[in-house]
């Protein structure tokens, strides 16, 4: 066997296959630090940015949710309030109306009444009116009807207007007194 053969059986010998070789481990050693330089000066700041910035977005995002959600409970409680005031405003509204509607009746009532009294006594004044125009017809029919029976009956002719006064007066009285006996 050469001295070459020799040499590479006893390196065979001593060389474990499942490591690498030397330079093989030297230079991914250099390769993963250069990486991992790279990464640790470029990558990792920006990631942890992107990081910072999407747990400031989210807290953000929440405290402004949060905010939100107090402001829109503090304007639906004013709204409430506001609803309620406007409720207690409608109802004293109606409740005025109401007033004001049984005001008006009692008023309307009220002036009824006095036209209706006004009518009446218009009513009983043109009554007595036409009852003291007929009396004094039915009088001075009577009275001429009464000088007539008077006239046949005595046999004169009453031309004398005082005889013919005091006669239809006279009757007349004579007429009221019966009248007044039988009531």
């Amino acid at each position: 066997m050469s001295a070459n053969s020799l040499i590479l059986a006893a390196e065979e010998e001593s060389h474990n296959p499942l490591l690498p070789a030397t330079y093989d481990i030297v230079w991914s050693i250099v390769a993963l630090a250069i990486v991992g330089l790279v990464f640790w000066k470029f990558v990792l700041p920006r990631a942890q940015e992107v990081l910072a910035e999407r747990t400031d977005g989210i807290v953000g995002g929440l405290k402004r949710a949060s905010d939100a959600q107090l402001e829109a409970d503090a304007l639906l409680k004013q709204r409430e309030e506001q609803l309620l005031e406007t409720r207690a405003v409608a109802a004293q509204i109606r409740e005025d109306a109401r007033l004001r509607g049984q005001e008006i009746i009692a008023e309307l009532r009220t002036q009824g009444e006095a036209e209706s009294a006004r009518i009446v006594a218009a009513g009983r004044s043109q009554l007595r009116a036409e009852r003291d125009q007929i009396v004094a017809e039915l009088r001075a029919d009577l009275g001429r009807t009464a000088v007539d029976l008077a006239e046949k009956i005595v046999g004169e002719h009453l031309e004398d207007s005082v005889k013919r006064g005091q006669t239809v007066d006279r009757f007349l009285a004579d007429l009221d007194a019966t009248s007044a006996q039988r009531k």
